[in-house]
Parts: structure tokens; sequence; C-alpha cells
């Protein structure tokens, strides 16, 4: 299989040093002995409504650790590092607890127990925790515990069409990074209680596939038999919007059963429609923009175009102490930008439905020797995919290493900010190269080429070697190793501080929000979810179409 390399013109330097990226990380809090925390939000961590950095996930036990934007992995990686540490010492001080270290979670309560976020008693609180609600309704509150790394990438000079482009090409491409990065191929037992799975038990509280990948992106991790109706195109805004729109305002059946209240008032959800918010839409990568406050996100795209992407297919990896390391980063990097360059013809009904089953497969079984993928034109061996895919990306990694090298005093020494935490191979950090995504390009071939280097079959090494092959005995392992090499940091005063001030200060911010409502909830439900809130595409503009 041949896969011709993308065309690099209009690709300099200065645009390419402008090339920006930020992570979100989700970890669940767990107990000292491994169990799910059934602790609040630990208020040394401030809001998590409003602090910039530290948040909640689905469930109030579920942290997000949010980077801003940076021009270079190490320096993202400097924040993320600098956000756990401040993280880690308020857990430490609440009970001892843990962060766990995987995408699969740690040993769940009974399913009515699992804690959804709470954010106050403001109407756009309460909206966060009825979504939630809602979500839990819709597919359960297991599924919603599963954790990741959501990387958002941008680059100056791409419009919403390029960027719709690369998101085909990713889309298609998507089998490579699963392979090269799964992490998540063993459960414990319970998460699949009283549900059909076809795992193949370990041992007596572990559940795996001997091939997989990345059960999180699997039929069993953040997948819905409702959603997989929606056949979304991406081949341009107007009709990604319009997509959306149908499924956020047409009510669903089955969701009206369930309905918005209980019988004794209390809200069960946000709406009856396919999707309660945009959020709601799983997917591997999304378009994304800011947006202002009370501004729906899809209003944002249709007003203002598409800002960055986020690809949320990425597990978190237990053997790196904050889940990524700035050598993934920059095969993500290079991954990225070879989508945007190449060719991207439009997809079709037929592609998207291939796309998703090679995912199906790959997610179970990608490393199983001579598996087949469905390609356009009939049976593709995914090696022979792989081996191509890598093969396109040696100009774009080489390009990488042209505009971005730079003399420096880091020759043969680790990388700035890359060397405080020791990785999980052992190593203190990773050795700075003068061709780091050149670099990163040859780790994966080599890892695609010695499927034991991968992560997913590293996991089941280790579980095997040291843990008696039991999941939770492994990531309480790892847990407790992260939580003492983050322990190992310098003491930063300055540090510790300026999180404190901003956890204090989005206290205040959340009880600003609080004072400032008047609005009943319900009628801040009904305009929020308001079809006009969701902005008109140009399309039904120039026809001189208005919102229901």
């Amino acid at each position: 299989m041949r896969i011709d390399p993308p065309a690099l013109q209009g690709l300099d330097s200065r645009r390419l040093r402008a090339m920006v990226r930020g992570i979100e990380k989700e970890s669940l809090r767990v107990t000292p002995e491994g169990l799910l925390a059934d602790t609040p939000h630990p208020l040394a961590l401030g809001a998590a409504l409003t602090h910039p950095h530290i948040t909640t996930d689905y469930s109030e036990a579920q942290l997000e650790l949010i980077t801003g934007v940076h021009a270079e992995p190490e320096a993202c990686l400097r924040e993320l590092q600098d956000i756990h540490q401040f993280t880690c010492q308020a857990l430490d001080a609440q009970a001892r607890e843990l962060l766990w270290p995987a995408s699969m979670p740690a040993r769940l309560p009974e399913e009515d127990h699992i804690p959804i976020g709470r954010y106050g008693r403001s109407n756009v609180g309460q909206a966060k925790s009825v979504y939630r609600l809602g979500l839990g309704w819709r597919y359960g509150r297991r599924m919603q515990t599963i954790s990741g790394i959501h990387y958002n990438w941008s680059m100056p000079g791409v419009d919403s069409a390029q960027y719709f482009a690369l998101i085909r090409n990713f889309r298609r491409h998507a089998f490579l990074l699963l392979v090269l990065f799964g992490a998540s191929p063993a459960l414990a037992r319970d998460f699949v209680a009283g549900r059909a799975h076809g795992l193949q038990e370990l041992s007596e509280s572990t559940l795996y596939l001997p091939h997989a990948t990345s059960l999180r992106m699997g039929p069993l991790g953040y997948q819905s038999e409702a959603q997989a109706r929606l056949a979304v195109s991406y081949n341009g805004l107007d009709g990604y919007a319009a997509s959306l729109q149908e499924a956020l305002t047409r009510p669903y059946p089955a969701y009206e059963a369930i309905g918005l209240q209980g019988p004794d008032g209390s809200w069960r959800q946000l709406a009856t429609s396919l999707l309660q918010i945009e959020n709601e839409f799983y997917g591997t990568i999304r378009p994304k923009r800011g947006i202002f406050p009370g501004e729906r996100p899809l209003h944002a795209l249709r007003e203002r175009g598409v800002e960055y992407v986020e690809v949320r297919l990425m597990d978190l990896d237990p053997f790196e102490p904050v889940g990524i390391s700035a050598q993934t980063m920059r095969f993500l990097d290079i991954f990225l930008l070879y989508c945007l360059q190449a060719d991207s013809p439009p997809d079709t009904p037929q592609e998207i439905a291939r796309i998703a089953r090679n995912q199906q497969l790959v997610a179970g079984r990608g490393r199983e020797p001579g598996l087949m993928l469905e390609g356009a034109d009939g049976p593709v061996p995914l090696a022979d995919w792989a081996n191509a895919l890598l093969a396109a990306l040696e100009p774009v990694a080489r390009r990488l290493d042209e505009a971005l090298a730079a003399p420096g005093p880091w020759a043969g020494a680790a990388a700035p900010g890359s060397g405080d935490l020791p990785s999980g191979n052992g190593r203190s950090g990773e050795q700075f190269s003068e061709q780091p995504h050149t670099s990163a390009l040859a780790a994966a071939r080599q890892a695609l080429a010695e499927p034991e280097r991968l992560p997913s079959a590293r996991v089941l090494a280790c579980m095997a070697a040291d843990h008696g092959n039991d999941f939770m005995a492994f990531g309480l392992a790892q847990a407790r190793q992260v939580r003492a090499a983050i322990a190992a940091l310098p003491a930063d005063a300055t540090l510790r501080t300026r999180f404190q001030a901003l956890s204090a200060q989005s206290l205040r911010e959340q009880a600003q929000i609080e004072a400032a409502d008047t609005l009943p909830f319900a009628e801040y439900r009904r305009q929020y979810t308001a079809p006009e809130r969701l902005g008109l595409g140009r399309q039904a503009i120039a026809a001189g179409i208005t919102a229901a």
C-alpha cells in the first residue's frame, strides 16, 4: 500500500513556530485502597465551576486538569506538571487520595453511588449537574468515569474548510493512534457487571482482550447506540452544524420516555433530544471555537468559524507521571500537520460507516497479527496501512525539525521542562535531540515493528510480571508511583501561592455568579436549550430562514 506524502508548500518556519497546543487531562480521585473517592471536590482546589485549570468532568471524583496554550510541548508539560503538583498536595491532605493513572476506572461503587459533578446553586452550575444526570440516565454512570487526554491544536492561517479537511483525514487514519498509544487493554470486572461484553477472563478480578489497544475507544467505552445513527459529515461547517442542530432539537423517543423531570420534580436531563448539548456528541476529534459566556458552542462555530481541533481518542499513558510525554505530543503534531496538508476528499456515508467499523476492530484487536482493515478498495492489512502512513509522515517530521531547529544550550542534555519527572521507562525524562520530530517518528516505527513496545502490550506485561494479572493492583501501584514522583519535586513557594490565589479567586467568582442570578432554573434551561441559540448556517441565512 502506498500513501502519497502531503504538499508542504506554505509551511514556512514562521507558521510552524506559531503552531500551538494545550492539554485537558482527566483523572479519577481514588482512596489509598484504589476505590473511587466519595469526598467532595477539595476546597483547596477552588471552585470546579470557575477555576481556569482545575475542574471536574462527569463525576465529582473525576478531576480535569487544563493547561493554557503553548508553542512547545515541554512548556505545555511543565504547566501540566505544575498543576499536578498543586493538585496532588491537596489530595494528599484529603485522606491521602491518589490520582488514578489509567483510562479505565478504578473499582466503582454501585451505579447510583457514583457521584456526579456539583457546581453550586447558580443556574449555570445547576445546568452542568443536570446535564451529567442526563448522561447517567442515557448511558449509565460507569461509562462516564472513563478518562483520557484531550489534545487541543491549532496553527495560524488555517480556515474552517481546512480544519474540516484535517478532521476528515484524521478520522480516516486515526486507527494508527489507537495502535501506537492505546493503553487500555484490560479493566476491572465490575465495570461490565450486568452487561454483555465479549471480554476474556485474565484473573478473578480482571477482564481483557489479548490484542486490544484501547477498550476505552471500543464498544464498552465512549460509544452510544443512539448516536451511532448519526452519520455526521465533516465536509464543511454548514453540513456539520446542520447535523448537530438536528440532533440537538429533534425529540428522541427513548429520551422523551426518561422525561425532563422525575415524578418528584427533580431534574433528570436538560433536553429530550438525541443530544442535550453539543459536548454530548462523542467523536475522536472535534472542531472547536472559544465561546462567550452563555453562548452555545454551535453558535460560536457558525458565527466565527473553527479556531482549533480537539483530539479526543488519546488514552492516559499509565507509565507517564502526567499521562503523556513530549515525544507523544510531537508525534501528534506531525500527524495533525500531515492530516492538514494531505489531499482530503469529501467523506461519504459509506466511508463514515467504514471508519466506525475500523475503529472497533483496532480498539479490540489492534495488535492481532495479520489484522485486516476495511480500505476504500477492499481489505488492507493494518501493518501495511500503518507503515505507509509512517512513510508519508517522514517529510512532515523533517520539515518540522528544520523549521523549529534553533541552536541552544540543551544539546546532549534533557530538554527544558522534560527532566523533572522520571518517565515510565525508568529514564530521567526525554533526551533532547536536534531532530525531535524525526526521533518521535522513529520511535513509532520501532514500536509498530516490535509490538511488545506498545503501551497496551506493556500494560499487560506489567500486570502479568508484577501484579498477578490484576488490573486494580497495577493501577494502584502506578498511582503510588505518580504520587511519589510528584512529591519528590522541589517545593515551589511561588507556584503554591499562585495556585492558592487562583483557587480563592474561583470561589469568589462562583459566589458572584450565584448572587447575580435572577431567573428560575426552569426558565434558564428553556432559554439555553432554545433552537434559536444555536445560530444559523450561512446557507440558511442566504435563504432567509429564521430559527424556530
